[in-house]
């Protein structure tokens, strides 16, 4: 299959199931909108005469759009080290990743219990742990822990984060491999996103410690269809077995329920990203607390939900000294007017965009070492705003003085980490973890 054959599956799918490739919530294409993400002034621009507000059409708020966008405007946000009345980084830092920590709402979490290796063998040159753990709510996290087979003393580490993919039945198993037999559509998904290899498994094979965990809504922290009402099943029949068949039933709905999930958790005082952020704080508690990891070499990547969960995760928590977000990158300006029925619920943090842009998120490591790799034909982002969110983050990193802690790279073609991105982004944890 083609580029422009996959390119139009995933239109397709994007229509027909609103959940979308790589993130998605469905929302109707504005009229005359398309998925073309080369959009330029000329073309959808004007000049307002009333404001500096540029008028955009169409967009994803109509005759709201300007104003929407106005909102947010084109100047650095209130807390972005950009603003020139932020000279002093660790004071900057703190309060903004305060105010942060503020909006994500994270909910309260206490350890990990009962965490156990289940099961431990050798595949492919690699010594792999099954480990499952409790946390406060929900049923049991499943994860992988992949090394080098015969390794010994203390490894540099990595939390690989899955993806989203519109497939919430999955969630480690998409980025690692422990069986010669594994389900027929992770073969399909590691083929169409990441080369046909698990990277996680090629990571490990350079000496990491890598650890990748189920997080909340998928895999085995799915939301179960038997235990919601049968309103919210909207005639869909639970499942309960792993054919192709069932688990397309199951993630059609999955996508469908992500809005009343979001709804549900601002009721509870909290937010998506609360969620996963502090589930994803806890595997890396248990991943720096291993006697075979080096806690202060320790770094993660993702791939689109992945990739999200990198940029929130590497935003807030220090310990990550490595950081490397893929194809999630762009500005929520990007997000506000053209790419929302792309996404997923997962992304937004209320409140959080008048004081940092997206790719500030992100930022807020700086200047811990911060890669970001792109596509130049992802449908999920316009090219304008993904360069401007590279602009964001190298003026950053300059005015930190950490330019060469930041690196942005743009490969052609559709969403992916494919084998070429994965080098350079291997080569990048090699440098700052092993270097």
């Amino acid at each position: 299959m083609n580029h422009d054959e996959q390119d139009l599956n995933r239109r397709n799918f994007i229509e027909r199931s609103m959940l979308g490739t790589g993130l998605t919530v469905g929302v109707g294409l504005a009229a005359g909108c398309t998925l073309d993400n080369s959009l330029s002034s000329p073309a959808w621009a004007a000049q307002s005469n009333d404001t500096k507000a540029v008028t955009m059409f169409p967009n994803m708020l109509g005759g709201y759009g300007p104003w929407a966008a106005n909102i947010v405007g084109d100047a650095p946000a209130r807390l972005s080290f950009r603003n020139a009345k932020f000279t002093d980084l660790e004071a900057w830092r703190s309060q903004a990743v305060e105010r942060y920590q503020d909006c994500l709402l994270q909910p309260v979490s206490t350890p990990m219990q009962d965490v156990r290796v289940e099961e431990e063998f050798e595949f492919d040159g690699l010594h792999v742990e099954r480990i499952s753990w409790q946390l406060p709510y929900g049923p049991r996290t499943k994860a992988v822990l992949l090394k080098p087979a015969k390794s010994s003393g203390r490894l540099p580490a990595i939390l690989g984060l899955h993806d989203h993919g519109g497939n919430k039945y999955f969630g480690h198993e998409k980025i690692t491999r422990t069986t010669l037999s594994q389900h027929a559509l992770m073969n399909k998904h590691q083929d169409h996103y990441y080369g046909g290899v698990a990277w996680a498994n090629e990571l490990a094979k350079r000496g990491y410690a890598v650890l990748v965990h189920d997080t909340y809504t998928f895999a085995s922290r799915r939301v179960q269809m038997a235990d919601v009402p049968s309103q919210a099943r909207r005639g869909t029949d639970p499942v309960d077995d792993d054919s192709e068949q069932s688990i397309a039933a199951y993630n059609k709905w999955a996508g469908e329920h992500e809005h009343l999930t979001a709804k549900s958790l601002f009721c509870a005082g909290t937010t998506w990203p609360g969620v996963f952020t502090a589930e994803d704080q806890r595997a890396l508690d248990y991943l720096c607390a291993r006697p075979d990891v080096d806690a202060q070499r320790v770094g993660c990547a993702g791939l689109s939900g992945g990739g999200l969960r990198t940029t929130y995760l590497g935003g807030l928590d220090k310990r990550i000294r490595c950081a490397c977000c893929v194809g999630m990158m762009s500005t929520w300006r990007d997000y506000l007017l053209h790419k929302c029925y792309t996404h997923t619920w997962m992304i937004y943090i209320p409140g959080l965009p008048l004081d940092l842009d997206y790719p500030e998120i992100l930022g807020l490591r700086v200047p811990l070492a911060t890669m970001v790799l792109n596509n130049e034909q992802d449908s999920l982002f316009t090219m304008p705003e993904m360069r401007r969110a590279d602009q964001m983050m190298a003026e950053v990193f300059r005015k930190a003085d950490a330019t060469e802690k930041y690196r942005c790279s743009f490969y052609p073609g559709p969403h992916k980490f494919d084998v070429a991105m994965q080098r350079e982004a291997f080569d990048w944890f090699d440098r700052w973890l092993k270097g």
